[in-house]
């Protein structure tokens, strides 16, 4: 199968302005993780009231992303990003000056409500602008590119913090935003032989049709369950869980603590490349390698859990090392929905693909929470390395539903591929 693989003028500008909205996005995204105790004395609010911040973000996310992949359809990758840049920018200035909870709830909205018009926007500006053969690897790339805003988040901001206070912190961060909007206003095309790009006008009959045809294509569906099985177990340690079990569930040092959390991003960061690789030059596979992650995931899991009194260092480091490599394995899901779908309804089906790993991470998120109270009822302090074994355990549920997902969905991909083109396999088996 003969693919042209030469880049269009300008195509890595535009990507180079997108990737880094993005990586700002990320940047919003995570800063609150360093500024808990920050956002504790300044709003006065208890550890549960400080969680809502991360069961917000997942909501807005997750809830966010079909009507995002729509509004990319309808008005092009430019328009939604600019808008969301926008949101952003305003949520964290309001977030900046916030002096009661209930502000900085609000504040806190609007900026996932812009983190989620970017991601896809980035995505349908790749397929815009990169020949097939190259979007895999891109697409891991922004991934991967991404994570750095999560990196950024750490260590300058909790410097920033500390010796220039919250207001101008954060304004400084809204500030960054704000430059690359003027960026995306004069650098970006929605295609290369477009400046903007505008879809057909969505009615509630064109929008139910095109969710409706997105999701009857089997692709969408093994992407969808995917993104679901892949990203969970990564994005909750990463949100919220990991620094407490590891330090409480693990008897680690907060220290120590920290740094395996710090090996997770440069794990994501690492596969990310190298998967994208992989599935360019064998399509054919890319659930194969997808199920291989998920199997590998709930092994170690399994022996670490199972492990008598507390695990080896080296162990937690191999759980964070393999459990990093389900957020770029999450992002194949995005290459079936391309594969699978005409062009004009890709966002809409990237969205749907989006969502599926925040739905899970936050059931898992809340069913932790939960389970972890039930164990140790009335004393949060006392969460014990039983009660995390316990809570952690939920994973299995969900690796069960979306490894038998995964199963049955890609037999009908596979299928469905065969039945238009009966050497799709031999085609798409080695593209070398």
């Amino acid at each position: 199968m003969s693919q042209s693989v030469i880049v269009p003028a300008g195509a890595w500008r535009v990507w180079g302005v997108g990737v880094a909205v993005y990586l700002m996005a990320v940047f919003h995204r995570s800063s609150l993780a360093v500024a808990g105790l920050a956002a504790s004395d300044r709003f006065g609010i208890s550890a549960s009231q400080l969680a809502t911040f991360v069961m917000l973000q997942l909501l807005v996310y997750a809830g966010m992303q079909i009507p995002v992949g729509l509004l990319v359809d309808r008005f092009g990758p430019r328009a939604v990003m600019i808008a969301g840049t926008a949101t952003i920018v305003l949520g964290q200035t309001a977030f900046a000056v916030a002096g009661t909870f209930a502000a900085a709830l609000g504040a806190r909205v609007l900026v996932g409500v812009g983190d989620a018009m970017t991601f896809i926007c980035v995505l349908r500006l790749v397929n815009a602008w990169f020949p097939a053969r190259r979007i895999p690897l891109v697409t891991q790339l922004t991934g991967v590119t991404g994570q750095l805003g999560a990196v950024a988040a750490a260590a300058p901001m909790t410097w920033a913090l500390r010796e220039l206070g919250w207001t101008t912190s954060y304004l400084a961060a809204a500030g960054v935003s704000a430059a690359l909007l003027v960026l995306l206003l004069l650098l970006v095309h929605d295609t290369p032989d477009d400046r903007v790009l505008r879809g057909d006008r969505l009615s509630w009959t064109a929008i139910r049709t095109r969710l409706a045809a997105s999701w009857r294509q089997p692709g969408t569906r093994l992407g969808f369950w995917m993104h679901f099985t892949t990203q969970f177990s990564a994005t909750t340690l990463g949100l919220l869980w990991g620094y407490p079990f590891f330090v409480r569930g693990e008897g680690l040092s907060e220290a120590a603590a920290g740094t395996l959390l710090s090996i997770m991003v440069l794990s994501i960061m690492g596969a990310g490349p190298l998967f994208g690789a992989f599935i360019s030059r064998h399509p054919w596979h890319r659930s194969s390698i997808v199920i291989g992650i998920v199997l590998s995931i709930a092994a170690v899991w399994t022996v670490v859990l199972a492990w008598p009194g507390d695990a080896p260092l080296a162990l937690l480091v191999l759980l964070v090392v393999v459990a990093g490599t389900g957020g770029p394995a999450s992002m194949i899901g995005f290459d079936l929905a391309r594969t699978s779908n005409p062009t004009d309804r890709v966002a809409s089906a990237t969205a749907i693909v989006n969502q599926a790993g925040f739905v899970a991470s936050l059931v898992l998120v809340i069913a932790i929470g939960l389970i972890l109270d039930w164990r140790t009822p009335g004393d949060s302090t006392a969460y014990s390395a039983e009660s995390f074994r316990w809570a952690m355990s939920f994973q299995y549920v969900l690796w069960g539903l979306g490894l038998t997902q995964l199963w049955r969905y890609r037999r009908r991909t596979r299928a469905a591929l065969l039945a238009a083109d009966p050497d799709a396999r031999s085609k798409m088996i080695g593209l070398g």
